[in-house]
């Protein structure tokens, strides 16, 4: 098998060549862009206007929140502020709480979106993603509370988050470390029984959705079992096990 071949099946800088002792020109710049391309998608501030629309067109109800980071330079300094609700947040999910009965009582699941890493993943992958995950969650006909969108967010605050609206599961969508060809990656995050304080091994995790990676109907399908599974066994992270088949195409190319 040529490079050509294995380029096929990863972005990975493989195969790139040389001139005399150093890579090609072309391939610098290639890594110069990709480089930039990252910083610019940890570093962008994030709209969210394109989401709220989507949202209110969808007619789910949602909040906006911002974690105890309070910049991109402290998030970025500080994880540990990127995990925990802000007092302002706080307060906000408390008037939304009490502003109508139906906000009370367990939810099936709290769905919580973030920035987290990579701007880019926001604009590129979210609402792609959402348009397929929305439909398969209405199948599993769940109690969803309020979608909370969390700024300068980190993975663990959907825990906390979760443990507020008293739901038996938490999803987190988020912005994904960027990488040297992935800044646009969204990752799913899935824990049951939400509460602060837990640790990674609590939870299961969907990476790599974007154009070029996981696909947005095969991460929805894969997402949408998961949760299913977790509510129905009442577990999730290391004791929750991935029992579905791959599909035949998947498995061909894996064959082949």
């Amino acid at each position: 098998m040529n490079w050509d071949e294995w380029k096929r099946w990863t972005s990975a800088r493989i195969g790139l060549g040389r001139s005399g002792v150093s890579l090609p020109t072309k391939e610098i710049l290639r890594f110069r862009l990709d480089h930039a391309r990252a910083r610019d998608a940890v570093w962008a501030e994030v709209d969210f206007a394109n989401l709220f629309d989507f949202l209110s067109a969808y007619g789910l109800p949602y909040v906006e929140i911002k974690s105890k980071a309070d910049s991109r330079e402290e998030y970025l300094a500080r994880p540990d502020l990127g995990k925990k609700v802000s007092s302002q947040g706080y307060k906000t999910l408390e008037a939304l709480k009490e502003s109508d009965s139906k906000f009370e009582g367990e939810f099936d699941l709290s769905l919580v979106i973030s920035d987290g890493l990579s701007a880019s993943a926001i604009r590129d992958s979210l609402l792609p993603f959402l348009e397929t995950f929305l439909p398969a969650l209405q199948t599993l006909k769940l109690k969803i509370s309020p979608v909370t969108i969390v700024k300068n967010g980190r993975v663990a605050i959907a825990d906390e988050i979760g443990e507020f609206w008293n739901a038996k599961a938490a999803v987190i969508l988020i912005g994904e470390r960027p990488g040297l060809s992935t800044e646009n990656s969204l990752g799913l995050y899935l824990t049951y029984q939400p509460s602060s304080g837990l640790t990674d091994e609590r939870r299961n995790c969907i990476s790599n959705i974007r154009p070029g990676g996981m696909s947005f109907a095969d991460a929805s399908r894969k997402a949408a079992y998961l949760l299913s599974l977790s509510l129905q066994k009442q577990i999730s992270g290391v004791h929750l096990k991935d029992e579905e088949a791959l599909p035949i195409s998947e498995t061909k190319k894996i064959d082949s």
